[in-house]
């Protein structure tokens, strides 16, 4: 039976009276505690700004600051997602670095600056010495504080986790993600990290853990995912930080192959004849899967496969290549934004590249369905200008003087050289959604990994096969 329109209108009445009655509740149990409530509202920033200032002042030794730090994370913890994001923007208003005193700080170096001789003197040194202090925002001397606490740096990775759904609301929550990021970096340099391999033994906790985190190519069940660890011509290994020793930061998938796979589908086939690693010329990596949001655009150093590759060659000392097999997750987003583009400012190689995916009817449906595949012609023309724009879009495109696409900025960083593109190579939902079905394979020289990485740091440069040039090369056929 429907419930009355008089009924409705009382049941109404009498939640927002519990909710009311709740809050004047929680308002005075707030006071009599001195616990923030856990959305907390502007009243209870009070009772944090008070935590926070007790943890900055620094008195009463070693053991009381980690007690301190401890109540304040306490605190953070039994907030909710409202509460832990108004958390962070307390942090990010009120804790950043002073100007006043920055810039009492940039006038005290510039006074002695001015009058020092050709070698810094004691005064030019002090100042120096305290504009680095001033320019250490009191929040990131709170947040150091945590990781000498048992899982502290576990509270941090999800501390910026929150504070990444929330740091385009403002310059400040910018800036303060811009420092906490920095200040992971520090402690998860790969110089820090244990590299494991992860076999069909491990317990099931962690397998469950690599089915969940498999962002690349989904583990679709038990048999999959014991014939990527157990299968002989398959490896896994995992990056462990001491401080987090039963939380795995990074995957490594790796397939031990006769040669340098372009296809994503035949590497990943369970009922496939199995190799002996033995002979094995060839090293893929096939995905790298992050597990922890809050290390998000931390870089782990820029050597990290570099440790992968040497683990390998120690194990199997006839490996000659090593390679992946990514995707280019950011390739239909820049083509669609250069389908808006005037072509007065587009490279002349984009425009007749699209002119050509425009005129076979392609443009429109390569990112979301097959059919087009079917025709022979049409893919053989598809083919040339799919992968003349993917060349221009990895060597070519830019931010500051880094490659656009995030997978294609990581692996030259760590010091890989863009080998080959391959077509059709995952026409999976995802492979096909994010790049018309195409992959990179991205080269590993042993001899080259650390110089690669400089010119790529310091210049920009970016390593590429002849195959590669001469598609940039290439004149598109319409």
């Amino acid at each position: 039976m429907s419930m009355s329109l008089s009924s409705r209108f009382r049941l109404t009445g009498f939640r927002q009276l519990s909710r009311a009655w709740t809050e004047i509740e929680q308002t005075a149990l707030s006071r009599i505690t001195g616990r923030a409530r856990p959305n907390l509202p502007v009243d209870d920033r009070g009772l944090i700004r008070q935590q926070i200032d007790d943890c900055l002042s620094e008195t009463g030794g070693a053991v009381m600051a980690r007690a301190r730090a401890a109540g304040l994370g306490r605190t953070y913890l039994e907030l909710n997602a409202e509460g832990r994001q108004n958390f962070l923007r307390l942090l990010a208003e009120d804790y950043g670095v002073g100007n006043h005193a920055l810039k009492t700080a940039i006038n005290q170096w510039l006074i002695y600056e001015k009058d020092s001789p050709a070698l810094p003197n004691h005064d030019l040194l002090r100042a120096q010495s305290h504009l680095r202090d001033v320019l250490r925002s009191p929040r990131m001397r709170l947040l150091t504080q945590f990781n000498v606490l048992p899982q502290g740096l576990k509270f941090l990775c999800e501390m910026r986790a929150a504070l990444l759904k929330i740091k385009q609301e403002s310059d400040q929550l910018l800036a303060f993600d811009g420092e906490l990021k920095d200040l992971l970096a520090t402690w998860f340099d790969v110089g820090f990290l244990t590299l494991e391999r992860i076999t069909w033994d491990a317990p099931a906790t962690l397998l469950e853990m690599l089915a969940e985190h498999e962002a690349v190519h989904s583990i679709r069940s038990w048999q999959d995912i014991k014939h990527r660890l157990a299968a002989p011509d398959r490896r896994c290994f995992a990056f462990t930080h001491e401080q987090m020793p039963h939380q795995p930061l990074i995957f490594v998938w790796v397939a031990l192959t006769d040669g340098i796979s372009d296809q994503i589908d035949e590497l990943l086939k369970i009922d496939q004849k199995e190799l002996d690693p033995n002979k094995a010329d060839t090293a893929i990596f096939y995905s790298i899967s992050s597990t922890q949001q809050g290390l998000d655009g931390v870089g782990f150093g820029s050597f990290l496969i570099k440790r992968v590759v040497d683990h390998l060659s120690r194990d199997h000392k006839q490996l000659k290549h090593f390679a992946t097999l990514s995707p280019i997750p950011g390739f239909n987003r820049w083509l669609t934004e250069q389908r808006s583009v005037s072509t007065e400012s587009q490279h002349p190689r984009v425009q007749n590249g699209l002119k050509a995916l425009g005129e076979l009817g392609a443009l429109d449906r390569m990112f979301i369905d097959r059919s087009w595949l079917r025709n022979e012609i049409v893919t053989t023309r598809a083919r040339q200008a799919l992968t003349v724009l993917a060349a221009h879009y990895l060597v070519r495109e830019k931010r500051d003087n880094s490659a656009r696409d995030r997978v294609a900025n990581f692996h030259l960083n760590n010091g890989a050289s863009i080998a080959r593109i391959n077509f059709p190579a995952d026409l999976s939902r995802r492979g096909q959604k994010q790049s018309a079905g195409m992959m990179v394979n991205y080269r590993y020289t042993l001899k080259d990994i650390e110089s690669n990485h400089e010119s790529y740091h310091d210049q920009g440069k970016i390593e590429q096969s002849r195959a590669i040039t001469s598609l940039l090369k290439t004149k598109i056929a319409n």
